[in-house]
């Protein structure tokens, strides 16, 4: 009896010891862009293309856009997309760059916490010192607005951001964007996007119960996105089987048409009203190369 008392007392100790490690646990560390010249007419592009206006904004109240997005609600609690305008309360006006690159490349608060991956930080580590700074810049041209969205709304024990730390281990790495020699400009620059700033695998990948995409599933579709959506393959074959080609499916992320002529859903809809549709006909033409390529194996490599 004492024996096992003592087993359980230490195994107390362990996990106590495991928890506390977690809290104080660092992640991310505080890039120096202070110096770093953005080009805001760049950044509000980058903005448009990553989805920011489109999350961030509530296209069902009369809000200004960037002052925060409609509640996602998903099976570990509802998320609110919060305020980005420059007011320093309500927004992120009080932040340095480095407290917004830290945010945006490795999914860091100014505090040092974790953010939840609902923000699609994994899609943009790959973003360069200048591609932040543009962003920054167009940001900060934002003007404040003192809008408070309100705050997440998690069950135990997803309201514990120190386990997110454990998630990050696991699943925080996205898909790569580094350009290839061998493929063609086009090819490279619609990986950078699709894999990256459009984060299109986002949606459009199963996750496991853990909330992190699933090995092998890459782009395959999803029938369980927040509120009860569901998102299309769009894996090469399975694009092409729905009709799909390059010029189409560059004139789709422009329009909204698809190829029988009905016009994308919702979601998709909104990812072509906020996003795509502002994409210059290159970068929409490059997305298409890269999606209806054939011989990018299934996880995007």
């Amino acid at each position: 009896m004492r024996r096992s008392l003592s087993i359980l007392s230490g195994l107390v100790a362990l996990a106590a010891l495991g928890g506390a490690s977690l809290v104080v646990w660092p992640v991310g560390a505080p890039p120096e862009l202070a110096a770093r010249e953005g080009d805001a007419q760049r950044g509000a592009y980058l903005a448009r293309a990553g989805g920011c206006i489109a999350c961030h904004s509530d296209p069902g109240s009369d809000r200004p856009a960037l002052t925060g997005g409609a509640p996602i609600e998903t099976t570990f609690g509802t998320f609110v997309p919060p305020n980005l305008t420059t007011h320093e309360t309500a927004g992120i006006g009080a932040w340095s760059i480095g407290d917004f690159a830290r945010a945006v490349r490795q999914g860091v608060a100014p505090d040092g916490s974790p953010y939840y991956p609902a923000f699609p930080y994994a899609f943009y580590g790959h973003l360069s010192d200048q591609d932040i700074a543009d962003l920054w810049a167009a940001f900060q041209g934002v003007p404040a607005q003192e809008v408070n969205v309100g705050t997440n709304d998690l069950g135990f024990p997803f309201n514990l951001r120190a386990g997110l730390k454990l998630w990050r281990a696991a699943f925080a790495d996205g898909p790569p964007t580094q350009p290839l020699v061998e493929r063609s400009e086009d090819w490279n620059r619609g990986r950078w996007l699709v894999n990256g700033l459009a984060h299109c695998g986002a949606c459009h990948t199963d996750r496991n119960l853990a909330g992190g995409r699933r090995p092998g599933r890459y782009l395959a579709g999803s029938d369980d996105l927040p509120d009860g959506g569901n998102a299309p393959s769009i894996r090469p074959d399975d694009l092409a089987e729905a009709g799909w080609a390059v010029s189409g499916l560059a004139y789709g992320l422009k329009s909204g048409v698809m190829p029988d002529g009905d016009t994308f859903g919702s979601g998709m809809g909104e990812v072509v009203r906020h996003s795509t549709q502002w994409l210059t006909d290159a970068d929409r033409h490059a997305m298409a190369v890269f999606l209806l390529d054939t011989t990018t194996p299934a996880k995007g490599d």
